[in-house]
């Protein structure tokens, strides 16, 4: 006799639509008559928007396409945007790195370690500084330069990169090149960037030294969809923390470093479990 508990599957369920009464029990009487056993349940409703978000974690023993069928229904009539995800499925990332190597490092390391659910089959950079620790991981590493005259090939490239490796999800771990508005268009909702501030704070060269320069006592960094409109893109996570006088600009750099690897990790840890969900200009996240 086979053990029922090794036929289940787990599925993670995303959808947004127009917020009217019955969306929650429509949903979960579909899931319950596929033999669903649902696991977590998040919801909201937006007041500014009127829509409706939901994910749904679930197990189950009936295959994807009878799953579908049932909720197929449910979400014609309520009008749903919606998505069905294989929970656990690691998505495929590319990291776009420049020079400095701590966030690029951070993300390698939890995945390595298990705590970050991606999968890193390229890595892309405009400079060959980090080969090296791409090396180390064990990831290829791509050499892809970037000039005002190349600029153009260069995206051409990195879009074949992306095709070739099927990638899921864009990364800038302080990848140091302005993405073109049409690539940026072509990536909307799968291209997450860090920003080295609180935004909207603190913008262009060297932000750690203009907060020093003002005094400022809250440091932070901002991780954000990356949209056409420069830093302007949907924010995922943000972190503070607090710095005083005494500190000096330098060791504004180093803290900021850490605080920008832990915000775009747990960015991309949060999009790679479909926590994160579109509203207009800002995101709602499931944590």
């Amino acid at each position: 006799m086979t053990d029922s508990a090794t036929t289940q599957t787990s599925f993670i369920l995303t959808l947004s639509c127009a917020d009217q009464p019955g969306i929650v029990h429509a949903v979960a009487g579909a899931l319950v008559s596929s033999g669903c056993n649902i696991t977590e349940s998040q919801q909201y409703g937006s007041p500014d928007t009127g829509t409706f978000f939901m994910r749904v974690a679930m197990s189950t023993a009936a295959p994807r396409t009878a799953l579908e069928a049932h909720l197929a229904p449910v979400a014609t009539a309520f009008g749903m945007a919606w998505a069905l995800h294989d929970d656990g499925a690691p998505a495929r990332t590319l990291i776009l790195a420049s020079k400095a190597a701590h966030c690029l490092n951070d993300l390698l390391f939890q995945q390595r370690s298990g705590t970050l659910p991606i999968e890193i089959p390229a890595i892309v950079s405009n400079h060959t500084e980090l080969a090296d620790l791409a090396a180390f991981y064990g990831i290829p590493f791509h050499h892809i330069p970037v000039t005002p005259d190349t600029r153009d090939a260069a995206e051409d490239a990195l879009r074949a990169v992306i095709a070739e490796h099927n990638i899921e999800l864009v990364v800038l771990a302080r990848y140091m090149q302005i993405l073109s508005d049409g690539l940026c268009s072509e990536l909307v909702g799968r291209a997450i960037n860090i920003h080295h501030s609180f935004l909207p704070s603190f913008k262009g060269a060297k932000p750690y030294h203009q907060a020093h320069a003002r005094g400022v006592k809250l440091i932070g960094a901002t991780a954000h969809y990356v949209t056409p409109a420069l830093d302007e893109g949907p924010i995922i996570e943000q972190e503070v923390i607090r710095v005083d006088h005494a500190r000096s600009a330098q060791q504004f750099v180093a803290i900021g470093r850490d605080v920008e690897g832990r915000t775009l990790t747990q960015a991309v840890q949060w999009h790679a479990e479909h926590r994160v969900l579109l509203d207009g200009g800002r995101t709602i996240v499931f944590n």
